[in-house]
Formats: C-alpha cells, structure tokens, sequence
C-alpha cells in the first residue's frame, strides 16, 4: 500500500531530479481517484472558490470553507500528502492569528501542510508556523488572492525588476523553512533559475518545463464543468463535462418519454404472500 510522501522524500524527489506530481482536489471522490492514480500531493486549493463554489475569485473563500473540504480530501486519499491553502485574510495579521488559523487546518481539517501566497514579507510568519511543527508550502508568481492589486491574470517575471524580486523572494522563503514553492505563471526561464538557484522543490504551475514538478486543478484537466476555458498553461486528459452533460439529457428524456425505469429497474411483488388482503393494502376496495 501506497505511504503518504514526506519532506524528505520530497527533498530526495529534487536531488534525484524525480518529478513531483500535484493535483487539486476538493472532495471524498475526486480525492480518492487522484489517490489511486498516484499523484504525489493533493492541493486543496482556495480555487474551489472558482470551480465548485461559483466565485469569481478565491477572495471570498473561508477557513471554514477549507477546513469542510480538507476534511473529505484526507478522508478519500489517506495515503496521500494533503497541502490546504490558507485562505485570504487568514495571515497576514500577524504571527498569532497566521499560527492559529493555520493549526485549525491541522487539528480540524487534518492537512499535512499549508500553503501561503507571497514573498519575503512573510518570513516571519513561516518561521512561526514550521517552529510550530506546522509545513509551509510557498506561492510565488501570481497570487491569485492578490489579483485586485497586481491588475488580473498576467504572466509574471516579465521583466528584469520582477525578476530579481522573485528570486530573491524564493531565497528568502527558503530560509525561513518552506519546504518547496508553488511558481505560478512564471516565465520559463525565470523558473527555471529560481529551481537551479534553491534547495526545495519548485511546483510549476503555467511556469514551464524546467521546475521540479507540476501542480493544474482537478476542473481543468477533465474539463469537468460548464464553459471550461482553453487556458495555454493546461493541459486537458478527458471532458467529462460533455459525457455528464449528455448522461444527464439522456437521463431526462427518458423520465420524460417514460423510457425509464423499464421492467428490470422495478420490484415484483412476492407472489408466495397470502397473508395480507392486498386489495385493502392498496386501496383497491371501493374503485
């Protein structure tokens, strides 16, 4: 049977240039079948704001909302290494409140780690949080909890500015104990100086080909859902969209035309029964 990864064996993974496989997942099912397909980290990402809540950002997400959802995960994949995102405006607020929201993810929600959005400015708070006993996965790149202020969804590394500052942010997260970093629409090159230039595995996400592993959401891959887009960064496996769609259609036309439930889906009557007036049962007497 299957063992949940470690840091170590996270660690070895990057010395040994092994490939990390992460993948969203946000409930019992679809955790379980990452499970079972041998991804190496769930992320229960604050993107379930977007695929299964219907916002249009992850701001709006909750603690509660998270610990709910890492709660299912961890109990469909419990071989498994579970990251959950700290959601928006849980951190930040000083090394206090970002110690206890975040042991909330642990105690209640059981995550084996968390995952916080940001650079430098956060070092204190990650020396806290794995002084604590608690891992911390970083994000760099785009923030997506941070997409008023940056001005939307755009690439990031562009220039030599941003550049300097990301890798500088990847060192500095480093040592204040991170255990890896997410890259998020990084350029590829930028990407990949900031893997050579660190310790810790990087998990790319839209960030090219030169980081030590890669991270898309659960949605995208299997285009489950209605108007998923085209996103260059993705690559799609499956569209289970369009297979559930037509289950669905087929399902009520056939409710519609009576077609369903024939014969076969329905249950007899125990004929050998002769002990009960069916007539007065079932209302037969006085039509």
């Amino acid at each position: 049977m299957k063992s949940a990864l470690t840091l170590p064996k996270l660690k070895t993974m990057k010395d040994q240039n092994k490939p990390i496989a992460m993948l969203t997942a946000y409930d019992h099912p679809s955790a379980m079948l990452a499970e079972e397909a041998g991804v190496d980290i769930i992320l229960v990402g604050d993107s379930l704001g977007n695929v299964v809540l219907g916002y249009d950002t992850t701001v709006p997400v909750r603690l509660e909302d998270m610990i709910y959802h890492t709660r299912a995960v961890v109990r469909g994949a419990p071989h498994t290494m579970v990251v959950t995102d700290m959601p928006f405006a849980t951190y930040r607020l000083g090394t206090e409140s970002t110690l206890r929201n975040a042991a909330k993810l642990m105690q209640e929600g059981g995550a084996h780690a968390v995952k916080l959005e940001g650079g430098a400015e956060l070092a204190d708070e990650i020396r806290v949080l794995t002084s604590a006993g608690i891992p911390v996965l970083g994000h760099l790149g785009l923030t997506p909890q941070s997409v008023h202020q940056i001005g939307g969804y755009r690439i990031q590394g562009k220039n030599s500015g941003e550049a300097e500052k990301l890798l500088q942010d990847a060192k500095a997260l480093e040592q204040a104990g991170a255990f890896g970093i997410v890259l998020e629409l990084v350029t590829e090159e930028l990407a990949a100086a900031m893997t050579r230039s660190i310790g810790i595995p990087t998990i790319g996400i839209g960030a090219g080909r030169g980081c030590d592993g890669q991270v898309l959401v659960f949605h995208d891959i299997l285009r489950y859902g209605s108007g998923i887009r085209d996103k260059k960064m993705v690559k799609s496996y499956a569209n289970i969209g369009d297979t559930i769609r037509n289950a669905i259609t087929e399902y009520v036309d056939e409710v519609k035309t009576k077609a369903f439930p024939e014969e076969k889906h329905s249950f007899p009557l125990d004929q050998s029964s002769t002990s009960t007036n069916l007539s007065k049962l079932y209302g037969g007497e006085g039509k």
